[in-house]
């Protein structure tokens, strides 16, 4: 039987090819990412990986001397990183009276007040174009990072709230290798209704169609599969697939699916008489509500043996995404580069 260290190796190179993929994706589209909390040593450790390995390019938000006072004190090279300071950039005025407009019941004056607010100035350099996507939240808990970002970014169109996913790569799945997976919700709305998981689902569908590789198949997951409870929560999930078959006919989802049903091939047959493209064959993992989408990345990661990336935000017009306060350097990186492959 192989140790525990030769199965932890395997993992993490199997986890490697699936993410070297998303790095190289970044690589080519050099995306600005803005990171508004910019006098912390971890972002800028991050920020200096990102330009050293040439995945983007970073504007730290904060005050030169304590960006510059943070990099001498941890040793970090600020050579190809843009500082910009929110207090005393001229931008804030423009920035200031495009959110007033946007806003329209914000006065020029409040709106120039937020902005000079790393949060929110890191968003309207997304929204105005300055930057390609804003990762915040290893100083700033998600509620905040989520509100600058409504406050500014705003919604994709025909999305009423954001969401979550984590991608979970599975080492050895089925025995073929390692497989990646998008599951959401897991982090941000606890009980949503039918309209917010449909809007859950589109979202996932839509963060997996860079990521994955591979055509999204959507699985809105339950406790029932086609009809073997009768429960109101097995009626929200059909409720959920009725409102995504109107909403995006071309999204390829089905459900109401057990998770087995989702996942294996032998079992689909079992389990599904009707023709399904995702039945057996979900790459999109949608569950009914936080309860079981948080407990299921955490039994995916610790007894499957999954690694578990992020959560990043998704249902924004343009990438905003977070970070826990416990993050790493190399978390940082990670999701700095999938927000720009994504």
């Amino acid at each position: 039987m192989p140790s525990l260290a030769v199965f932890a190796f395997s993992h993490a190179v199997r986890s490697m090819e699936l993410l070297d993929r998303l790095f190289d994706i970044a690589r080519r589209r050099n995306r600005k990412i803005v990171l508004p909390e910019g006098d912390d040593a971890r972002i800028i450790a991050a920020a200096a990986s990102l330009v050293s390995q040439n995945m983007g390019r970073p504007i730290l938000l904060g005050a030169a001397s304590a960006v510059a006072k943070a990099a001498t004190q941890f040793d970090v090279s600020l050579d190809g990183i843009e500082i910009v300071d929110p207090r005393s950039e001229t931008r804030s005025q423009k920035y200031g009276a495009a959110l007033a407009d946007a806003r329209g019941s914000m006065t020029q004056a409040i709106a120039t007040r937020l902005v000079s607010k790393p949060l929110y100035f890191g968003g309207m350099m997304v929204r105005q174009g300055d930057a390609d996507a804003m990762v915040a939240g290893c100083a700033n808990p998600t509620r905040r990072v989520i509100e600058a970002g409504l406050m500014t970014v705003g919604l994709a169109s025909g999305i009423s709230l954001p969401s979550s996913y984590f991608l979970m790569v599975v080492p050895d799945f089925l025995g073929r290798g390692a497989r990646a997976f998008v599951f959401a919700d897991c982090a941000v709305n606890v009980d949503p209704n039918a309209g917010e998981l449909a809007d859950i689902a589109i979202a996932s569908a839509h963060s997996a169609l860079g990521l994955l590789g591979e055509t999204p198949r959507v699985a809105l997951l339950s406790f029932s599969t086609k009809g073997s409870a009768q429960h109101a929560h097995v009626e929200k999930v059909r409720d959920t697939l009725a409102i995504v078959r109107k909403r995006d006919p071309a999204l390829v989802i089905d459900g109401e699916f057990q998770a087995d049903a989702a996942l294996i091939p032998d079992v689909a047959k079992k389990k599904i008489k009707e023709q399904s493209a995702v039945a057996g064959n979900a790459n999109v993992l949608i569950f009914p509500d936080l309860d079981s989408g948080n407990i299921a990345y955490k039994l995916t990661q610790w007894l499957g043996g999954a690694r578990a990336i992020g959560p990043f935000l998704q249902g924004f017009a343009k990438p905003v995404s977070d970070l826990s306060r416990g993050t790493s350097v190399e978390d940082i990186v990670t999701t700095c580069a999938v927000v720009a492959a994504g």
